[in-house]
C-alpha cells in the first residue's frame, strides 16, 4: 500500500477521500493518454505513486467546471488547445 494514503494529510489537502479518489483517477487517465507528469518519476515509482506525489506537492488540485470535477492541469491544457 502507498504510505501517503495512510495519513489524513493528503485527504485533508484535497478535501475528502472521495475527492482524492476522483482526482487521482482523473489524473491517471490524463497521464496515461499523454499529459506530462509534473514531478520527476523515480525508476521504482509506479504511475499512481507519481500522481500522489503531485497531489502532496500541490501541483494538481481538483477544480469544478459546471459541476464536473476535473484536475486543474487538464483544464489548463484544454484552454491552451482552444487558443491554438
Amino acid at each position: 500500500m502507498i504510505e501517503a494514503l495512510k495519513s489524513n494529510e493528503i485527504v485533508d489537502k484535497v478535501g475528502g477521500r472521495f475527492k482524492l479518489a476522483v482526482l487521482i483517477q482523473k489524473r491517471l487517465v490524463d497521464v496515461t493518454f499523454g499529459a506530462p507528469l509534473l514531478v520527476e518519476r523515480q525508476e521504482e515509482q509506479s504511475l499512481m505513486e507519481a500522481v500522489i506525489q503531485e497531489v502532496l506537492e500541490g501541483k494538481i488540485t481538483l477544480e469544478t467546471d459546471g459541476g464536473e470535477p476535473r484536475p486543474a492541469r487538464r483544464a489548463a491544457l484544454a484552454e491552451q488547445k482552444d487558443e491554438d
